[in-house]
């Protein structure tokens, strides 16, 4: 059955069939005609004050609600603003649908008021970028993005819509599912993969389980810690993946890499197996390829063929959704084992407990700066917390603390930006989490070089009432480049440092929000217990000094077994 109506009637009509509930967005000239169709529908709209916003907000609502999240900008420069948080959610496989309004396809290619090729420049960080040219093909083309957008590995979708498209009137047919050519997301296991890892895996004397973010985006964290348990192996991360596995399990070792756990850097050097489960093999996990895993055969499971042997080969590939993989490895291994090993005659384990009592005594695990310091911070943090908690963070030194130091207890309770590793992710992500997950608590934790990029988030916090809490360790610096500076180029300490940083607490209050600085970790537990608990956005000051470096740290460009435990004074104590 056909409907006539515009084609930006038929886009809302579309949207409503896939049961969106919020559009995050900014609205222009180039967009007016979908603005003006969503003024009686369903969908809510989520004004944002710059259109970077909209997408780093749609990122996380896709990553907690398992549904692709939706944002909107006019043509030209509103297009262009969300190229970064599109890119963001592209690096981290999000699910996400922008949809941007464009010039009328007569003026297109003659330098028409905000006119951009936004197709040809969100191309190379999208899954698939398309423009309708007719009205008739907005209801297929918005089921072929939110089709594209969810299934095999997630990523963004960029639905480009000239304005008399978005005007023009045809008769309408929406189709309840589409084909698009050539693309095949879901591929059969292939069981003598299967069977052949099994075989491995039993054989393996020092296994070695190793989460990324497609255990959570496949929502396998069920059979993967089934599979660690039989097997009575030690399980690590990337830093996409924590809450794939429980931080909390005697099994955990935490995140691997360049900021990773000191033993899970040490002990993924000395297993004989890793199965590497939804990873990508980044350089900032691995470091130095030809090193990684030295000793180890590697199993690779992974929804995207792209992956296999891109960065670092290995011995196996299983190509297919890890949900079904992982289940189907567990039972495979367990009618071959028989029964679940036994931890008390494991001596992998005991070299795994003989390592972890070692590396209690780095610097970077003792309680040794001041009162107010970042691992104190986040430690407090994850003790205030319950375990359905969202944490999201900002990108710099404070979220390589939470790497180090936060627990991740459950899948989905921890978002950030690795990939891309994009500064000011932190609150929008905050706020894009709480309208997916309206009961549970979201806190933000970010640095202050972060926070400034992307403030504006807490006034659609304060229009919506969000209690979303905002912690700011502010060292009036870019920390994490400091850092560096410190460590690799002597102290040559330039445009880092900020002169003038704004009073964190009056900014919040002006914008309407709850705020309050803080002189120390007794403080700063009470202000969060406050700020749980009130109506609407808060906003936590934490003054911390810049002098504190993150440890563990591999240097960029060496290997895990070149992990740096402290400073020079530090590891003479140590």
């Amino acid at each position: 059955m056909t409907q006539k109506m515009s084609g930006a009637r038929a886009t809302v009509e579309a949207l409503e069939r896939e049961k969106v509930e919020y559009i995050f967005g900014m609205p222009g000239g180039a967009s007016l005609p979908l603005y003006d169709a969503l003024w009686d529908s369903k969908i809510k709209h989520v004004l944002v004050r710059h259109e970077q916003l909209a997408a780093h907000m749609a990122d996380a609502y896709g990553r907690v609600s398992r549904k692709a999240g939706v944002c909107s900008a006019t043509s030209g420069p509103g297009a262009t603003n969300l190229i970064t948080g599109i890119a963001t959610a592209y690096a981290d496989s999000s699910p996400v649908v922008a949809i941007t309004g464009q010039v009328p396809k007569a003026m297109t290619g003659r330098n028409a008021f905000q006119e951009t090729d936004i197709v040809g420049i969100a191309t190379p960080v999208t899954k698939y970028a398309l423009q309708p040219l007719s009205p008739a093909e907005v209801p297929f083309a918005v089921k072929e993005a939110f089709y594209l957008a969810t299934t095999g590995r997630p990523g963004p979708v960029l639905l480009d819509l000239p304005k008399d498209v978005q005007q023009d009137e045809a008769e309408m047919t929406f189709p309840d599912v589409v084909n698009v050519r050539s693309y095949r997301p879901n591929v059969p296991v292939d069981p003598a993969d299967v069977e052949r890892a099994a075989q491995m895996i039993v054989r393996a004397e020092r296994p070695l389980l190793w989460g990324g973010g497609g255990v959570r985006i496949a929502d396998a964290a069920q059979p993967f810690a089934a599979l660690a348990e039989l097997l009575m192996a030690p399980v690590i991360t990337t830093l996409q993946g924590k809450g794939d596995f429980p931080e909390d399990h005697p099994l955990s070792l935490g995140p691997i890499g360049m900021h990773g756990r000191a033993e899970a850097n040490k002990l993924v050097s000395e297993c004989d197996l890793l199965v590497a489960v939804g990873v990508r093999f980044s350089d900032r996990s691995t470091g130095n390829f030809g090193e990684f895993a030295p000793n180890a055969k590697i199993i690779h499971v992974d929804a995207d063929p792209t992956e296999f042997n891109k960065n670092k080969a290995v011995d196996l590939s299983i190509l297919g959704d890890a949900n079904q993989v992982m289940g189907m490895l567990f039972d495979s291994v367990a009618r071959q084992l028989g029964k679940s090993k036994d931890p008390n005659s494991n001596p992998w384990l005991k070299r795994v407990n003989e390592v972890r009592e070692e590396m209690k005594g780095i610097p970077a695990y003792k309680d040794s700066y001041a009162d107010l310091s970042g691992p104190k911070v986040v430690k407090r943090l994850r003790e205030i917390l319950p375990p359905e908690a969202i944490l999201t963070t900002g990108v710099g030194r404070h979220q390589m603390w939470c790497e180090i130091h936060y627990r991740v207890l459950r899948p989905r309770t921890w978002i950030t930006s690795t990939g891309l590793g994009t500064m000011g992710f932190g609150l929008p992500a905050a706020v894009g989490a709480r309208f997916a997950a309206p009961n549970v608590p979201v806190v933000n934790f970010d640095g202050d070089g972060s926070f400034v990029m992307t403030e504006q988030a807490l006034a659609t916090a304060v229009e919506w009432n969000l209690p979303v809490v905002t912690v700011i360790l502010n060292d009036r610096s870019l920390g994490m480049v400091e850092q560096w500076q410190r460590l690799i180029y002597d102290r040559h300490f330039i445009g880092i440092k900020f002169p003038k940083t704004p009073d964190f607490v009056k900014l919040a209050e002006a914008y309407g929000a709850h705020a309050r600085s803080v002189g120390s970790l007794d403080e700063f537990a009470a202000a969060m217990r406050e700020g749980l608990k009130v109506e609407g956005p808060t906003v936590i000051e934490v003054p911390v000094s810049p002098e504190e470096d993150v440890f563990p740290f591999m240097p960029p460009g060496k290997g895990l077994k070149d992990t740096v435990y402290g400073t020079s004074k530090e590891m003479a104590v140590f």
